[in-house]
C-alpha cells in the first residue's frame, strides 16, 4: 500500500488503528469563521474526487461513490469560505455493536487543516454517541490525524489490537494483469 504525502485519508491501515471508549467527554472544536460543517449534503462526486486527488488518491466513479454513500449511515463535509469541500468523513455501523469511521479526507494545503480534521472527528463522535451509544467506534487513520483523535479520546491500538486492510483491484485491473 502506498503511503500518502501528508494527507488525512485512510490508505495504509498499518499506520494507525484506533478504538474509542464511549465514556470520554467530547471536546469542542469550532471551525474558523466562514467554514461550515455540512450534515448529509447532496453527493458531489467531483468535489469528493478533488479531495481524493489532493490526497494523492485515485478518484472513484459516480457509481462507486453512490454505493459507498448508500452503505453509510451518514456523512459529514467541511466547506471553506469559498464554498469548496475541504474535509469529509463517513460512518458505517451494524447498528448493534460496531461503528466505523471511513474516508477521513482533508486537503493537505488547507490553511485550517488541523481544525477541519478536529471538527470532523468531534462532530462524527457526537453523532455516534447520540445515535449509536452502545457501539464501539473504530477508525483507520493516517498519522496526520493522531493529535485530533487522541484529543477526542481515541486510544491507539488498545490492548495490542491491530487492524489490517486489503485493497481489492478493480475488475479492469485484474483483466489487464
Amino acid at each position: 500500500m502506498a503511503s500518502l504525502r501528508g494527507c488525512a485519508t485512510p490508505v495504509d491501515v498499518r499506520e494507525l488503528s484506533l478504538l474509542l471508549p464511549f465514556r470520554s467527554p467530547s471536546p469542542s472544536s469550532p471551525l474558523q469563521e466562514g467554514y461550515g460543517l455540512l450534515i448529509q449534503p447532496t453527493l458531489q462526486v467531483e468535489a469528493l474526487n478533488q479531495l481524493l486527488k489532493s490526497c494523492g488518491e485515485q478518484p472513484r466513479s459516480a457509481d462507486l461513490w453512490n454505493h459507498v454513500i448508500r452503505q453509510s449511515a451518514w456523512h459529514l463535509v467541511v466547506q471553506n469560505p469559498q464554498g469548496c469541500w475541504v474535509g469529509f468523513i463517513r460512518a458505517t455501523s451494524d447498528r448493534a455493536l460496531n461503528a466505523n469511521l471511513w474516508d477521513l479526507l482533508t486537503v493537505p494545503d488547507e490553511p485550517a487543516r488541523e481544525e477541519v480534521i478536529r471538527a470532523l472527528v468531534v462532530a462524527a463522535l457526537e453523532r455516534l454517541r447520540r445515535e449509536l451509544s452502545g457501539c464501539s467506534i473504530s477508525i483507520s487513520a493516517p498519522k496526520e490525524a493522531i493529535a485530533a483523535l487522541k484529543h477526542a479520546g481515541f486510544v491507539i491500538d488498545p490492548g495490542g489490537i491491530r487492524a489490517m486492510g486489503l485493497r481489492l483491484k478493480d475488475k479492469g485491473d485484474a483483466q489487464k494483469a
